[in-house]
């Protein structure tokens, strides 16, 4: 059994912290699990539970378990087979976390979504409730995407975006993202010597998106990009996040005692309420809506709702209820936010005042095509 680490570090007050496990961490780069890996990890995390932390485990490797599991097997490269090794994978998985976990006296929870669990706000609260409910009661919830029943339509697609929303279903304070590499660097550090690590961003732009790379061992499905991405939303819910890497000493307890390492970047001051961080973790947007300059700065500035008399485009076909993306004439993305009228109507409706919402539709839904308290600011 691994000893226990030693109590050297303080760790802040009591947090909510997620720990997201790519499949090269879990791997170490090779075409099956690393175990011994996986228990130091997992000892780490056990540290933290001892010293009054909640821990959720968003954990990758389910493919790869499952081909293990087969003796690598040479089968098609389609959906069906991914799925077919997931569905293998995915149990062996969870009992390797399980067995593990059990050597420090932890349970663990399985929990198996998709897109579809996030997008509809009733099941976006269950499974809010059921993870609060595990973390409640000092279970480990470890959560995966639901690789042998999702479709593309319904994927999440990587497990760093889904870390992000289990950070915003959990309430989390810190979201990890190891790695197999040290954080994000001013270049590609594979070929560039000049590289540095940026320690500290604070705001994410075009500028850092270019330097995102891909998907170094070509065993998981997130890269640098993704990872940015996923760092870009919980940021916004008010969620400290950190890209490092997996295979550093210590790497989990010295994140959490707040020491420097990898790139750490800074929640925004003001996190989001509760519908709208669901508006922003949960539904992909159905469509696009382009706005005028005068209503782009009484969305941005002033905090306003969406009146039809700023639309200058509708795009896409969405229902009335459904999330649309809100842009600028220049394309720039400035909102999401619940749509009151449907594509068809907000179509008929575009650059009309309030009051003539009704003579052209033949009924109304209010005088605003999206409501203040349905819109996110991007």
């Amino acid at each position: 059994m691994t000893p226990p680490l030693s109590d050297k570090q303080t760790l802040p007050p009591k947090q909510t912290i997620v720990v997201k496990l790519g499949t090269s961490v879990l791997t170490g780069g090779t075409l099956k699990l690393d175990r011994a890996h996986m228990v130091e990890l997992v000892r780490q995390c056990a540290y933290l539970r001892r010293h009054g932390h909640k821990v959720i485990i968003v954990t990758s490797g389910a493919i790869a378990a499952g081909r293990e599991h087969l003796g690598y097997p040479e089968l098609p490269k389609t959906m069906a087979s991914k799925q077919l090794l997931a569905a293998v994978g995915q149990s062996r998985l969870i009992q390797e976390w399980e067995s593990l976990f059990g050597i420090y006296g932890l349970h663990v929870g399985q929990m198996l979504l998709t897109r579809a669990d996030l997008d509809d706000r009733e099941r976006y609260l269950n499974a809010r409730d059921m993870l609060i409910a595990l973390l409640d009661n000092g279970i480990i919830p470890v959560v995966n995407e639901n690789d042998a029943v999702a479709t593309t339509e319904i994927k999440v697609g990587d497990n760093d975006n889904l870390s992000a929303l289990v950070g915003i279903l959990g309430g989390a304070d810190k979201l990890l993202l190891l790695t197999d590499q040290p954080g994000l660097f001013t270049a590609d550090p594979r070929n560039n010597p000049d590289a540095e690590l940026i320690r500290e961003v604070h705001t994410i732009d075009e500028t850092l998106r270019k330097l995102a790379g891909g998907s170094v061992g070509g065993l998981g499905t997130g890269g640098m990009a993704t990872k940015l991405q996923a760092a870009d939303v919980a940021r916004r819910a008010g969620i400290e996040v950190i890209i490092a890497a997996g295979s550093r000493p210590d790497v989990i307890s010295d994140l959490a005692s707040g020491e420097s390492v990898g790139t750490r970047f800074l929640p925004l001051d003001t996190p989001l309420e509760s519908r709208k961080r669901w508006i922003l973790a949960g539904p992909p947007p159905a469509g696009d809506i382009v706005i005028d300059t005068g209503a782009a700065k009484a969305v941005l500035e002033r905090g306003s709702s969406l009146l039809s008399k700023g639309i200058s485009e509708v795009k896409g076909a969405f229902e009335r209820g459904e999330v649309a993306r809100i842009f600028d004439t220049n394309g720039v993305l400035l909102a999401r936010g619940i749509c009151r009228y449907s594509s068809r109507d907000m179509a008929m409706i575009v650059g009309k005042h309030s009051q003539e919402i009704y003579k052209v539709l033949g009924y109304e839904y209010g005088p605003v095509a999206i409501h203040r308290d349905d819109l996110v600011v991007i």
